[in-house]
């Protein structure tokens, strides 16, 4: 696959490259990619996933924590293909969240886009910067470092 011309991942492509499953694949698509660079990851917010159970009753709104998570699994397929780790059984795996900022609630009916930027990056270990919105209103903000485990042929 010529990674450098892909600018946008289905279902199929995001989990040929990141081992998340359902409950918690939590991107739907990634667009705008620039290989090496940045890209947009896609998750519609639906009151039917499993979280909203407990977070909260009668209030549902989705959970920081699975925001950073879903900027890192979007920042997993930018990394995916910058280093050809399409159906490789790459695993990811957080180093280090700084400087984390919670600007509104996300809710069901949401479609939240998760901007995300390489700030160094090439080896095994990699540093981004993640925002994600909602209809254009700034969410959540953070810097997150991720290391990347490709098995051994």
């Amino acid at each position: 696959m010529d990674a450098s011309a892909v600018t946008t991942a289905d279902l199929d492509l995001i989990q040929r490259i990141i081992p998340h499953r359902y409950p918690f694949l939590l991107i739907d698509k990634v667009r705008d990619i620039v290989v090496g660079e940045s890209c947009v990851g896609i998750k519609c917010i639906t009151l039917n996933e499993p979280q909203f159970q407990g977070h909260f009753p009668g209030m549902p709104i989705f959970p920081g924590v699975m925001i950073i998570e879903a900027m890192a699994q979007t920042s997993g397929v930018l990394v995916g293909l910058s280093m050809d780790l399409v159906d490789k059984q790459a695993k990811v795996f957080f180093m280090g969240v700084d400087g984390v900022k919670f600007r509104r609630k996300v809710v069901p009916g949401d479609v939240m886009e998760l901007h995300v930027k390489a700030l160094r990056g090439g080896g095994r270990v990699w540093k981004f910067e993640g925002r994600a919105f909602v209809e254009g209103e700034l969410a959540c903000e953070a810097t997150f470092m991720a290391m990347f485990d490709v098995p051994k042929a």
